[in-house]
């Protein structure tokens, strides 16, 4: 096959360039950089989480049925950007103070091919549906909630299941 690399291993020098960049290294070497930017991490997975869980457990038909499912979204809404936006400002310091490590792992990959899925749907597929939802919940409502936290149980335990293998 002479000496060609797969799109992966042609990666891996890329990974290495981004786990030496300053905002690696500093994270990597400081005692309490990791850990604080990680409980932060965490504080955004609870914006984000705790959003997701309103909207969806309301387009399921149980959580908060007396207000409507639009108004239940919209309100949740700014509390999920927030989450989101608070998940990748953090991230991005975590994943390059063990990019190497990243690489290997398969629970990285899971993560990274099922977030742009997830918030894909959330801000694409789930947004057209609930505004046109009805008052209450429907099938279709109930199909979007049960994707909805499908997609993004599945980013949650890929990203926790990260550290603990590889």
């Amino acid at each position: 096959m002479g000496g060609r690399q797969s799109a992966p291993e042609a990666w891996l020098p890329f990974f290495e360039w981004l786990e030496n960049t300053a905002i690696g290294t500093a994270v990597r070497e400081s005692i309490w950089a990791f850990p604080i930017i990680e409980a932060v991490h965490l504080l955004g997975l609870g914006l984000l989480g705790g959003a997701l869980l309103l909207a969806d457990l309301r387009l399921w038909g149980t959580g908060l049925t007396r207000q409507p499912i639009t108004s239940v979204v919209r309100q949740a809404h700014p509390w999920l950007v927030a989450g989101v936006a608070l998940m990748f400002l953090t991230g991005i310091p975590l994943f390059l103070s063990e990019a190497v490590k990243c690489y290997y792992n398969t629970s990285f990959w899971v993560k990274m091919i099922s977030l742009p899925v997830a918030l894909s749907f959330t801000f694409g597929a789930r947004k057209w549906v609930v505004s046109a939802a009805p008052g209450r919940a429907n099938w279709r409502t109930r199909l979007i909630a049960f994707i909805s936290l499908g997609l993004w149980f599945t980013v949650a335990a890929a990203g926790r299941w990260i550290g603990f293998s590889g």
